[in-house]
């Protein structure tokens, strides 16, 4: 059986902070930092392999088992349930997940409330858990223009600085949940190569 931990990290400045992590708590790839178009770095002497993902696969990574590990932002999680550990918040990515509207929103609770969202699962369970009728509008970007033009009442979508919606008029009416990115493992692999993740868990804790 491979002996080595397979790591999903997700493209971008995200993943960059996170291979830092990893990289001060003892599990360096040092040719993850050479220029070129390389996606699997591995590291025999610290028993890592790496490997970049879009940011929303690194979860489909690890559930079906081709990664051990991975980081995945809470929204993610929250959005697509996956079947895997969570294992520690590592406290980076932070930003949240909140509802949006135009300045003058007043919900108006007689009728269906529209929402556009590319998280249909998250503001399905949240407006659920307030006894709220939905029709769901989903987007994949430029989710702010959605109440501008009249698409849809409000938005649900990750809110990080707030500076696109103040740009667009729009402003935070409710939050939902914080999200952060958050460490992943296989439950099978996690079985199997215990002691090697909770050490890396350690280690990234001890951080």
């Amino acid at each position: 059986m491979d002996k080595m931990l397979n790591i999903a990290l997700p493209k971008g400045r995200l993943g960059e902070k996170v291979y830092a992590m990893f990289e001060t708590a003892g599990f360096e790839c040092p040719s993850i930092r050479e220029p070129g178009r390389k996606l699997i770095f591995e590291n025999e002497a610290a028993g890592v392999r790496y490997f970049w993902v879009k940011p929303s696969d690194v979860a489909i990574y690890v559930e079906r088992g081709a990664a051990d590990i991975g980081v995945a932002g809470k929204d993610i999680l929250l959005e697509y349930e996956p079947d895997v550990y969570e294992l520690h918040d590592l406290g980076i990515g932070k930003c949240r997940m909140a509802v949006a509207a135009k300045k003058d929103f007043r919900d108006n609770r007689a009728r269906t409330l529209r929402v556009a969202t590319k998280f249909a699962n998250i503001a399905l369970k949240y407006y659920n858990s307030i006894g709220r009728d939905i029709d769901i509008i989903h987007l994949n970007g430029s989710i702010e223009l959605a109440p501008i033009l009249g698409l849809s009442d409000v938005i649900v979508d990750i809110v990080e600085t707030g500076a696109t919606l103040k740009e667009n008029d729009l402003v935070v009416y409710e939050e939902i949940v914080p999200i952060s990115a958050r460490l992943i493992a296989n439950k099978a692999a996690y079985r199997f190569k215990t002691d090697a993740v909770n050490e890396l868990v350690q280690k990234i804790k001890n951080l």
